[in-house]
């Protein structure tokens, strides 16, 4: 419950009108309003927000989940020649910090005229949520037994069809836990989308940061944009709530 109240208490505010938000003390019983949200989609281009993250963070995590998979599955069905400095320098890509890699990419993408698009911001959420699926798979084909693949190859299968149709659905708990994990991830960012967009591919958490303004924050509508931008991820994540679970705890239970 306690985890929950900051999430209660965002879409509480969303609710309250100007006066009501800045009560002291706070009031728990209030006429709601939906003016805020009536302002965020009206007065700001919110809809064009909303579009920008999903493109951007189901592109992302498609394709890393594309190059990922096959990867980890390499990695854990072959002998690599020095696959472990590999797989290092596949991870390092996640541990950096991203201050480190961030004005790279932005000189980068200024010198091929591609800052301020979706594009951009999909490749560089592709480098990090890439070795994420790698080293996140790689667990998972090692949990299941390399005799599965070999028997499907007696029978007359090649090595992509025992991964197509032996290992694949086999590890789909794993598939749905490493994806949606990595769309959190690419919904949630901030930095990069900060620095690499402007007006056209501005993304929802900055896109909340505008009713930051010097003249003070305006509660409600910060809210309500907040509340629009983490009510499809509570919704999705109760629908796949169960094959999340398992996908975390599979290898422990194996």
């Amino acid at each position: 419950m306690y985890f929950l109240f900051p999430i209660i208490w965002t879409i509480i505010t969303s609710l309250k009108n100007e006066v009501d938000a800045f009560s002291m003390p706070p009031k728990f019983f209030f006429k709601p309003t939906f003016e805020n949200y009536r302002t965020v989609f009206t007065k700001y281009p919110f809809v064009k927000y909303i579009y920008n993250s999903v493109v951007v963070g189901i592109s992302s995590t498609l394709i890393s989940m594309m190059f990922g998979v096959p990867a980890a599955y390499a990695f854990s069905r072959f002998k690599i020649k020095k696959g472990d400095d590999l797989a290092f320098f596949i991870l390092s890509t996640r541990i950096a910090p991203p201050t480190l890699v961030i004005l790279p990419f932005f000189l980068l993408f200024s010198q091929i005229n591609l800052l301020d698009t979706k594009f951009a911001l999909t490749i560089v959420y592709l480098t990090f949520n890439l070795s994420f699926v790698v080293w996140i798979m790689k667990q998972f084909f090692d949990e299941i037994p390399k005799e599965l693949d070999e028997a499907a190859m007696v029978d007359g299968c090649s090595r992509f069809q025992s991964f197509w149709k032996i290992v694949l659905p086999l590890s789909k708990s794993g598939l749905s836990a490493t994806a949606i994990l990595c769309l959190i991830t690419s919904w949630n960012e901030f930095l990069f989308a900060l620095v690499l967009t402007g007006n056209n591919a501005k993304t929802l958490p900055i896109a909340i940061t505008s009713f930051i303004q010097f003249t003070g924050t305006r509660w409600g509508e910060l809210c309500a944009a907040a509340t629009v931008m983490i009510i499809p991820l509570i919704i999705f994540g109760f629908i796949i709530q169960r094959r999340l679970v398992s996908g975390m705890t599979f290898g422990a239970i194996k």
